[in-house]
């Protein structure tokens, strides 16, 4: 197989929304990095929701981006708690894969603590071929070619060869 052709793990993003500001979004944050081993940004609320309490702009949730070695080890550890089991609908049409971990208790070294309570959290990732640049670049930006997207049969085939995934 040419080089061009091959899949990899662009990036993991790893959201934890918890649906208010405050405490619990502190203690969420300090879960994140124990998980990840890295800062999590916040995230904000894009509209207001007053049946949930919710105002625009208010941060309700974060997230850290994983790239390279740090998302391949994070992808190991978050399919072995989701027993390696994935359905078909959790991958879209560009090869994106999204699962979710109801309990932050699941990954090593997590223990229940009655002060912070139960967090889930969901799992995206990204993947692709070389030569996405062409799409991003200031200069001479084109358009991706078709048989250069990773399509949703092939993910699932990257999933199963590479992590031993039942879909």
């Amino acid at each position: 197989m040419s080089a061009m052709k091959e899949i990899y793990i662009d990036k993991v993003i790893v959201h934890m929304g918890v649906g208010e500001s405050g405490e619990r979004l502190v203690r969420a944050e300090e879960l994140v990095k124990q998980i990840t081993g890295q800062k999590p940004v916040r995230t904000i609320a894009k509209r207001t929701q007053p049946a949930f309490g919710i105002r625009k702009g208010a941060p309700i949730g974060c997230k850290v981006t994983l790239r390279r070695g740090n998302a391949e080890k994070f992808v190991e550890t978050a399919l072995d708690i989701v027993d390696r089991h994935l359905a078909p609908f959790q991958f879209d049409q560009t090869g994106n894969v999204s699962f979710g971990i109801e309990e932050h208790t699941d990954f090593p070294g997590m223990a229940y603590d009655p002060a912070i309570g139960i967090y889930g959290m969901d799992v995206n990732v990204v993947l692709e071929r070389r030569g996405v640049r062409i799409a991003r670049r200031a200069v001479g930006r084109r358009r991706l070619p078709a048989d250069q997207r990773v399509k949703r049969e092939e993910a699932i085939a990257f999933m199963r060869e590479r992590y031993r995934v039942e879909v």
